[in-house]
């Protein structure tokens, strides 16, 4: 960069705008910006795992089964790269990369990565051959969507440093935009039909504006970095990206790295990650960095209080303890407020629910107003709904917010059904509401409530309501509803076990595993997890008292061809239970294409069987004939699910 030659008026705009940026993003904010507890980003900041390459395809599943399903897979082939390097092409590509799509999914750390990129660029560490850095979020753009407006009025709009059009006019000017969360972009970007435009200077919508720099038109030379969650990446045309990156979150040793800078105690910090591994269900959330920061929180903040914690083993659980402490924040801070804390939390758990419903991740003031939301009250649960807005003077003023991830949204949303079943005489929503989900509000016990909840769930094939279910299960447990109900005194004692929703849980489990294995069998796992937030473990007790090797033979997917595996039984509980760990196989490519979860799917027929008609017997290998045999008629069956190969009952 010393070498090239800077007008007075182009060196003054540089300085300026990476000053402005340095001062932006230095300090990392986890979550609750509005409470005064900032942390320079380079002293918590993580290592994320980011790799070249995406899933390939649109993937509907909920993120947190992509996350549940991705975190056995050892990353043998992947092309791990560093933030910093994503515009560089891989040794031995000649090719130039002017756009890049990073996918992750929610809170798995795209927006933090953007602003860790954007801050060794303004301290000189890293990407000096780009002149300027302009970062427009798509969530703060949706705010300009009616406005008709040049391109450089668009920067000027939000980098009032910039005085003249002449830095976008040079080739030698190498410039980049990074337009973050483009699953929020509530613009429609219509490739096809929006106008060509080519000049920076001729006022267009915001629309066409974008969709013209993403092609080319509009400042060539320019580099574009855009982020989105995996089932948003599809509105970019491919032709118009020239590499696809993706941030799997924290591998195990990142993990182990986040909790030892974010927890002060050493002992703590070490107990803490001891916990998380004995959980599977919590250790798998632990891949996406904004549930570190949220264990990390329940962790220090009940440590605090009682001088040892007891440490949550559920994910409702651990939510709960989290909306309790971001409470008690905000009666610290705020006083004397008109409204309890009960009535925001109902508000705001409606507010979670509808746009629950609606699929929607950011919304508006006026979405909060529907939900009888002041916008002040919303500011005062900044731990649990972040307001997001410009502070610098503009064009156009407006505030866009959102939870701190969708599991809060889920969370809160599951609360708010239950709230509304628990004191139906007081909040039984309108019942002219025609959506699938009313049927929630229909219910007339605690068992009806969960058996809706369980059949909306399965019958949603792409899972966006497991996390919810998981959730609203969970609520059922009586030492739940006593952390929650200092909180929220209208919560009423469930005269009801849970145990007739477990006998259900079991049930669909095993009315599942008869359906072939298919698309819909990842609710089954879901299913299991269900069970675990239930505090049931029955299913897994019969695998615990079962000695020896099970062996299945199974169908691969897409391959009419039977392979066998050897699963060994574990005395551990599912919720510390490596599948991975127990798969043995003489081709070791099978570990490339099944998931423990994926195995669990298939195991399924067998460990419900067992059940409710083996119980106590121990599974062994079945003989090399019986194998040839099996083999035989299973490739004759073409049978893709999992069969009991050999039982035999202890003398």
């Amino acid at each position: 960069m010393d070498d090239i030659l800077w007008t007075p008026e182009e060196a003054d705009v540089h300085e300026k705008l990476r000053s402005t940026l340095k001062r932006k993003f230095q300090h990392l904010v986890e979550g609750v910006p509005n409470q005064g507890e900032t942390t320079l980003l380079y002293e918590i900041y993580t290592e994320l795992y980011i790799t070249k390459g995406g899933r390939g395809g649109v993937n509907n599943e909920h993120e947190v089964r992509q996350i549940e399903r991705e975190s056995w897979r050892e990353a043998m082939q992947d092309i791990q790269i560093k933030c910093s390097d994503i515009f560089k092409p891989l040794s031995g590509q000649d090719k130039h990369i002017r756009t890049v799509l990073t996918e992750g999914v929610a809170g798995i750390g795209k927006t933090v990565s953007v602003q860790k990129f954007i801050l060794d660029w303004a301290e000189g560490k890293a990407n000096q051959d780009v002149y300027f850095i302009f970062p427009l979020p798509f969530r703060v753009l949706n705010l300009m969507k009616e406005k008709e407006i040049s391109l450089v009025e668009l920067l000027q709009h939000f980098h009032p440093e910039i005085k003249n059009q002449g830095i976008f006019s040079s080739s030698e000017h190498r410039v980049m935009f990074i337009f973050d969360g483009l699953d929020e972009c509530q613009l429609p970007l219509d490739f096809r039909s929006n106008p060509r435009c080519c000049d920076v200077t001729e006022p267009a919508s915001v629309d066409v504006l974008l969709t013209n720099l993403i092609k080319g038109n509009l400042c060539p030379s320019a580099l574009l970095w855009i982020t989105t969650r995996p089932a948003a990446a599809n509105r970019i045309p491919p032709v118009c990206v020239d590499q696809v990156t993706e941030i799997r979150g924290f591998n195990n040793p990142q993990k182990e790295e986040y909790f030892g800078k974010r927890i002060s105690d050493e002992n703590l910090a070490n107990r803490t990650i001891t916990h998380l591994r004995s959980s599977r269900s919590l250790y798998i959330m632990c891949h996406i960095p904004v549930f570190c920061w949220i264990t990390a929180t329940v962790v220090e903040r009940t440590s605090d209080e009682s001088g040892s914690v007891q440490m949550p083993r559920t994910l409702t659980q651990m939510y709960t303890h989290f909306l309790i402490i971001q409470t008690k924040m905000k009666e610290y801070k705020y006083t004397g407020r008109k409204e309890t804390d009960e009535e925001i939390i109902f508000k705001l758990g409606k507010l979670a629910f509808q746009q629950l419903e609606k699929g929607n991740l950011i919304f508006y003031e006026e979405d909060l107003r529907e939900c009888g939301i002041d916008v002040t009250e919303a500011s005062v649960y900044s731990g649990v709904c972040t307001q997001i807005f410009r502070e610098e003077a503009g064009l156009y003023q407006g505030k866009v917010f959102s939870f701190v991830h969708l599991s809060i949204q889920e969370f809160l949303a599951a609360l708010y059904v239950f709230l509304c079943f628990s004191n139906r005489e007081r909040n039984m929503p309108d019942q002219q509401q025609t959506s699938q989900l009313s049927a929630l509000f229909r219910a007339s016990t605690l068992h009806d409530l969960h058996t809706t909840a369980v059949d909306l769930a399965l019958q949603n094939k792409n899972g966006h309501l497991d996390l919810f279910l998981r959730f609203l299960l969970g609520l059922s447990l009586e030492s739940n509803q006593n952390l929650l109900r200092h909180l929220l005194p209208q919560i009423r004692s469930q005269s009801q076990s849970p145990e007739q929703t477990v006998q259900y849980v079991k049930k669909k489990i095993r009315g599942e595993a008869e359906i072939r294995y298919s698309n819909t069998s990842g609710r089954i796992v879901n299913l299991f997890y269900c069970l675990n937030e239930l505090n049931h473990h029955a299913v897994v007790e019969v695998i615990d008292r079962s000695s020896g090797t099970l062996s299945v033979v199974m169908l691969l997917p897409g391959q009419w061809k039977t392979r066998k595996f050897k699963f060994e039984i574990s005395g551990e509980h599912l919720d510390e239970f490596d599948l991975q760990k127990y798969i043995k196989t003489p081709e070791k490519d099978l570990t490339e294409l099944l998931s423990p979860d994926e195995v669990l799917e298939r195991l399924v027929p067998v460990v419900t069987s067992a059940c409710h008609r083996v119980t106590g017997r121990t599974f062994r290998k079945e003989s090399p004939a019986a194998a040839a045999a099996s083999d035989d008629q299973d490739q004759a069956q073409q049978d893709p699910g999992a069969r009991l190969l050999s039982v035999d009952t202890p003398k």
